[in-house]
């Protein structure tokens, strides 16, 4: 059995995030603390920026997830009390391919969250404190996830201003090899978008501020030089992408300047990107052919239309998640159902070597073929026997009838359902007599 508790960036403020969140260099000893903890036999952590969330395994009581985190955070009881949410069994698998196909995320679709949770994974490997269970559970885990990347668009539309204004700078110019740009101003959002087009192809970029020591910072970051600012419009044309972010209140650039420059630059075109408010750029610039320009709520726009698309491609995401889970759910059911149908197989068995024990005094003179007859003939009857049981039981576990179970477990006189554990406590992966009882695949580590 399954279950998860922690906070995330829907429910809890980063102010409490950011005091339970776990570096990594932390983990290991908060994995096994965890482990160690009163009824968990298995466990993972995943803590970033957006969340912290406990996953852990147990056989029959639940473990007191709350409790840990309060036993760990004693400071911030009263705020944890009032944000730690927990999900059980299905809800708990739920959850988890929910996040990382990117649904739960601040922003649907981004790619970081798989990485971050197969990192858990490994750490939690590493630590060894992941078993039979979280071990399938996180491999299905991944298969949805990479399902919910191939099979719909979700992540196909840019949704940041940075990211947008590549999309928009590819449709331009086409490609961005070669390319060159001038970054006016030290806002943090056109540094960032400056950063994405470098990370596209750009070849180079220029820096231009009205605080020279500032200039010659971001330049050095970027590798790139410094263009005076007192020199702007006299260097701007050397530019294919312009980005402004200044806290300038009047227009940096103009509609004439724009012409002039494009003169300059023999009709190539150039992109204005601004970013700043109020606006560094004229808006009739736009006017001027060759000149692309747009302005924040420009890029806001297009961000917010594909944030749409993605919305839209999250319905199809979420019914491949909503079809993971019945699947998961159904396997576990099956794989559940192992130990009672190898002791029905066994109890079988048992009589079969019984009854052939008590003949065996009256086929002492058979042949060696007559006795491989004899054996061959008794091990069919088993079969055929427990062919009908097998089906119910399988179709039992299947559906998730536990009544049902119930039901056929005292006709057959067999034991209630125990998980086998190994002596660490992390229960054994089925072996192939196991898969081959329940016709499913065997789970190799």
């Amino acid at each position: 059995m399954k279950l998860l508790a922690g906070l995330n960036h829907r429910n809890a403020p980063v102010e409490l995030r950011e005091k339970v969140a776990m570096a990594a260099e932390d983990l290991p000893a908060a994995l096994r603390a965890l482990r160690a903890w009163p009824h968990v036999t298995e466990a993972v952590i995943l803590s970033t920026c957006n969340r912290v969330e406990l996953l852990v395994s147990y056989a029959t009581e639940a473990p007191d997830l709350a409790a840990f985190f309060l036993a760990r955070f004693p400071a911030s009881a009263p705020q944890l009390r009032a944000y730690l949410y927990q999900y059980r069994d299905e809800e708990a698998v739920r959850h988890l391919f929910r996040v990382a196909s990117s649904l739960d995320s601040m922003v649907v679709g981004e790619p970081q969250i798989l990485g971050q949770v197969k990192e858990a994974f490994a750490a939690a490997r590493a630590a060894g404190t992941v078993g039979r269970e979280l071990e399938a559970l996180l491999q299905s885990t991944f298969a949805i996830a990479k399902r919910v990347r191939s099979e719909t668009a979700i992540a196909a539309s840019s949704v940041s201003i940075a990211s947008v204004a590549v999309d928009l700078a590819l449709k331009i110019f086409g490609s961005l090899g070669g390319k060159r740009v001038l970054l006016v101003g030290a806002g943090k959002m056109g540094e960032l978008a400056a950063r994405h087009l470098l990370a596209h192809g750009a070849s180079s970029i220029s820096v231009s501020n009205r605080t020279l020591a500032r200039a010659e910072r971001l330049a050095q970051g970027f590798g790139g030089r410094v263009v005076p600012y007192g020199e702007l419009l006299a260097q701007a044309d050397h530019a294919d992408i312009v980005i402004t972010s200044t806290g300038s209140h009047g227009f940096i650039f103009h509609r004439e300047d724009g012409a002039q420059l494009l003169q300059r630059r023999r009709g190539r075109p150039m992109f204005f990107i601004d970013i700043a408010v109020p606006r560094d750029v004229d808006p009739e610039m736009n006017r001027v052919d060759g000149v692309f320009l747009y302005d924040i709520d420009d890029l806001q726009k297009v961000a917010d239309a594909n944030m749409l698309d993605r919305s839209r491609e999250a319905a199809g995401a979420e019914r491949l998640v909503e079809a993971g889970v019945e699947q998961f759910s159904r396997r576990t059911q099956m794989v559940d159902a192992v130990p009672t149908l190898l002791a029905l197989q066994g109890s079988v068995e048992a009589i079969r070597q019984t009854e052939l024990r008590r003949a065996a005094p009256r086929l002492q003179g058979l042949t060696a073929a007559e006795r491989e007859a004899v054996e061959a003939l008794t091990r069919g009857m088993a079969s055929k026997f427990l062919h009908a049981p097998i089906q119910a039981f399988r179709a039992a576990a299947q559906a998730g009838d536990e009544d049902r179970l119930t039901s056929l477990r005292s006709t057959f006189n067999l034991p209630e359902r125990t998980p086998a554990e190994t002596p660490g406590g992390v229960s054994e992966a089925p072996d192939a007599e196991s898969a081959r009882v329940l016709s499913v695949p065997v789970e190799r580590r």
